[in-house]
């Protein structure tokens, strides 16, 4: 359906987060009648989200701007089975302790991009264990299991990729589905919730649950998916060279976080200000038409609002500012992250393989050795071709720290402590 006509639908089109619906016109037309609970789950297999996450957040924070209700679902319940969606192996089982953990940790981002406190529709924080954990498994294997074909279950591409290569699946992640089913029924029983979104790939999921819920006598549900998301270059989104591009402050610095954006490839600029700002679409056409050198002003905007709408204007302004002095002035911007190390350790001397892994610029010392081979890594902004050379007490500057750098983008302050 080319033209949609509700608010919510017509804003997802146009910036680009639309996969595929089970049914245009009876969506466009439920969003245009009345105030729609959707929701998305969340697996708590970390105590943070990545970036990868973020595409489905902003859906739901659309969905509430919009004027409807967005349920953000923690899987507490589906959590203890683990997704099997095109996974060529079974996730590590989590404890009880670890799920809850990750969940408290977790929920702290969702309040940047929705509002759980006020209006008609303030967002929903809720667990699927609250139903889940408490469920007595032969009324279930009665009263739902029995809806369920394995002939139609096998036949999902999630199911069928993980056989196809003669990787095992355990009869514990083939009731994985089932239960992300059951969810949707039990929410649209329990808050009158009518669409699950997600990635594609979780477009087999959720259809299941449309289904159930027709066959336990709901209201008609709706399926809404997102693509799944690669850089221009192929790379999985929410992946750094560095590893996982986390959302908790905690995990990954506001300054980390800018940088990831401000290093987008040019191809992705336009389609990035779409998905991941709530810049206006006629701005966003206005930065499209820049070209050349000014590419590089339009991904400091487009870092800027990303990291914003997480961490805040304030620390996304000083990432923005910290990466301008250090990179457009050469001045040593305090706010850069820093690695602390005892004093005691610089006195002794310290090799600088060992210290290029510590503050993680590489993952091992082979790894720091052939950044040093090529040129990149450079101390207090002196390039260092010794691979043997001691950092000690001697390389700390008037400032007190010691600036180590690996190429011009990444740049640390050892600390001695």
């Amino acid at each position: 359906m080319s033209e949609f006509k509700s608010d919510f639908l017509r804003t997802l089109s146009e910036r680009g987060f639309i996969h595929q619906t089970s049914d245009d016109a009876g969506l466009d037309e439920l969003f245009r009648k009345e105030i729609v609970t959707a929701y998305i789950g969340f697996d708590p297999t970390a105590p943070s989200l990545h970036a990868g996450g973020l595409i489905q957040i902003m859906m739901l924070h659309w969905l509430q701007a919009t004027g409807h209700r967005p349920i953000s679902l923690m899987g507490g319940g589906t959590g203890m089975v683990g997704d099997p969606s095109f996974k060529d192996e079974a996730r590590q089982l989590m404890t009880v302790e670890t799920i809850e953990s990750n969940i408290a940790s977790i929920k702290r981002v969702f309040a940047n991009y929705l509002d759980y406190e006020k209006g008609h529709n303030a967002a929903l924080m809720i667990n699927n264990a609250e139903w889940l954990r408490s469920l007595n498994y032969l009324e279930f294997l009665r009263d739902v299991g029995r809806y369920f074909s394995v002939n139609r279950m096998l036949s999902f591409d999630s199911v069928k990729t993980r056989l196809e290569r003669e990787h095992s699946l355990s009869f514990l992640e083939f009731n994985y589905m089932i239960l992300q089913a059951y969810d949707f029924v039990e929410l649209n029983k329990r808050y009158d919730c009518r669409v699950q979104m997600g990635g594609s790939d979780q477009w087999g999921n959720i259809v299941n649950g449309i289904d159930l819920g027709h066959r336990m006598g709901t209201p008609q549900l709706y399926a809404l998916t997102s693509p799944l998301l690669t850089t221009a270059s192929g790379a999985k989104m929410g992946k750094s060279v560095n590893g996982a591009v986390w959302l908790n402050p905690d995990m990954l610095g506001p300054y980390e976080f800018w940088q990831y954006w401000r290093n987008t490839e040019d191809a992705d600029v336009t389609r990035f200000l779409k998905l991941y700002t709530t810049l206006p679409m006629s701005e966003i056409a206005r930065l499209s038409q820049l070209g050349g050198s000014e590419i590089n002003e339009v991904k400091k905007i487009l870092a800027t609002e990303i990291t914003a709408m997480l961490h805040g204007r304030p620390a996304a302004e000083q990432a923005a500012e910290t990466a301008r002095k250090t990179f457009e002035e050469g001045a040593l911007a305090e706010n850069l992250p820093s690695v602390e190390v005892p004093a005691a350790e610089l006195e002794a001397g310290l090799g600088l393989l060992t210290l290029v892994v510590r503050a993680g610029l590489a993952t091992s010392n082979g790894e720091a050795r052939r950044h040093v081979q090529g040129g990149a890594v450079r101390i207090n902004d002196q390039p260092v071709s010794d691979e043997r050379r001691i950092i000690g007490s001697a390389d700390v500057t008037g400032d007190g720290v010691i600036k180590l750098s690996l190429g011009k983008k990444k740049h640390m302050l050892v600390r001695p402590v």
